[in-house]
């Protein structure tokens, strides 16, 4: 029998460590290759984490809200010899080795076991009742050290949006929690890396209140006051606390104007009408509305690049890119914004396949942390729901939005050389949401109309 270490795999190029949310499997269950073992969580998506290997689960080195870095050993997996794969890298994969030999891997095993098992002991506090947001790692430390969200609520933040830092909660706490601004010790960096020393520690006669004090402000759920009339308490999830954050950061940051034009899209429907079936046999793919409209933004964005940026301070940055996101519904209600990386230079086909599938992987929870970053413009889809139109929130730090209202069939009048007359048209309304600080009236208003005029010209006998 070997043991295999499944690691945190590398999720992106900008992602460093993750929180664990939950485990799928416990200690003692067979696990086959490829099937998930554990869930974790970055600030921008959730994914699932499959074993490399057919074994059986022997030991689990993190718990659930533990922030794990990438490459860091998450669980150990007991393999039969004859399941190894000769092709694996035993470097990057799998670390061979028998109980009974004293090597520099066991022994790292067994300290990452041990301080595993120790955090395990540390008291555990509630950070979901509060609006403000805070990293996994500053949560993370706040554990350790027995902050309460109530004290952790009165830090200064000094990061983006004025969030609380690794820096900021460390310099807090060697500083000292206590009014008085008394230090804890006289080691305080001990202190937020092993919780046994915090609770060795809190046992002297320093001006700190003792755990047991801490964990009597939180509430067990069962102590929790009930609702009253029937009505019914539901947390938010994590993501809808991440999403409720970033809204409130947008209106607070950006000047939201709004501009609507009415667009006539009778050409567009009809030639997709015509199209999509022949297209769905040759490439495999549905041709939905979404992926003509993304065309139409790229194009419009590459007209009217000064929609295309961002605000740092009192500095415009103008971007080379056009990444543009697609509001995506989930099961659950919430919303994610996957991005279509370099929109403007891909074709009706490449699109439609980019949409499709960045939306199909969105609903299956299957999105990586990169695909839902680096965005410099979005658009979502209100239309889907019923709306007419919207007044959508700047994602930010961009500085424009534009919501697709529903198609409708309408009456509408028809300027000929013969006269005027009434005719059935199918038409929608577009809502553009921009940063009035950056973007004026003008601007705002042309970028939208130009998305309207290249809908309204669609050419009908259009090859795809």
């Amino acid at each position: 029998m070997s043991k295999f270490e499944l690691k945190l795999p590398q999720m992106g190029e900008s992602v460093a460590e993750a929180t664990l949310t939950s485990w799928l499997k416990e200690v003692g269950d067979a696990i086959e290759m490829d099937e998930a073992v554990f869930e974790i969580a970055t600030d921008k998506v959730d994914s699932e984490v499959p074993s490399e290997v057919d074994g059986i689960l022997v030991e689990k080195l993190f718990n659930i809200d533990d922030v794990v870095k990438v490459g860091q050993t998450v669980a150990i997996i007991e393999i039969n010899e004859s399941g190894m794969d000769g092709d694996h890298d035993q470097d990057d994969h799998v670390s061979s080795m028998k109980l009974d030999s004293p090597t520099k891997e066991v022994e790292e095993l067994e300290v990452g076991v041990k301080e595993a098992r120790e955090t395990a002991t540390a008291p555990v506090l509630d950070y979901s009742g509060t609006d403000r947001f805070y990293s996994p790692l500053v949560k993370n430390i706040a554990k350790q050290e027995g902050i309460t969200i109530a004290e952790l609520d009165t830090i200064t933040g000094t990061g983006s949006e004025g969030r609380v830092t690794k820096n900021d909660i460390l310099d807090y706490i060697a500083a000292g929690k206590s009014s008085g601004g008394q230090p804890f010790s006289e080691n305080a960096e001990t202190r937020v890396e092993t919780p046994r020393a915090k609770v060795e520690q809190e046992e002297k006669p320093v001006p700190v209140k003792p755990v047991e004090t801490k964990q009597e402000a939180v509430k067990p759920a069962s102590e929790k006051e009930e609702p009253g009339n029937g009505d019914e308490h539901i947390p938010l999830t994590r993501m809808g606390k991440l999403i409720a954050h970033h809204m409130t950061a947008s209106i607070a940051t950006s000047a939201h104007v709004q501009s609507f034009v009415e667009v006539d899209v009778t050409n567009v429907v009809n030639w997709r009408n015509k199209v999509k079936d022949a297209f769905e046999k040759r490439e495999g793919e549905k041709l939905t509305f979404t992926p003509i409209f993304m065309e139409a933004v790229a194009i419009a964005l590459k007209k009217y690049p000064m929609i295309n940026i961002s605000l740092e301070g009192d500095t415009v940055i103008k971007k080379k890119n056009i990444n543009i996101g697609m509001a995506a519904a989930l099961a659950d209600g919430n919303l994610i914004v996957p991005v279509i990386k370099n929109a403007d230079q891909l074709n009706l086909v490449g699109m439609a396949k980019a949409v499709n599938d960045l939306a199909k992987r969105s609903r299956n929870n299957a999105l990586k942390p990169d695909e839902v970053k680096d965005g410099t413009y979005t658009v979502t889809n209100v239309g889907t729901f019923g709306s007419v139109f919207g007044t959508p929130i700047i994602n930010q730090p961009q500085v424009g939005i534009l919501a697709l209202g529903a198609i409708r069939k309408m009456p509408s009048v028809i300027e000929t050389k013969e006269g005027d007359f009434i005719a059935i048209r199918s038409k929608m309304y577009l809502s553009h949401s921009y940063d009035h600080r950056v973007v004026n009236g003008a601007l705002g208003g042309m970028f939208v109309k130009a998305v309207a005029d290249y809908l309204e010209a669609w050419d009908v006998n259009r090859e795809v």
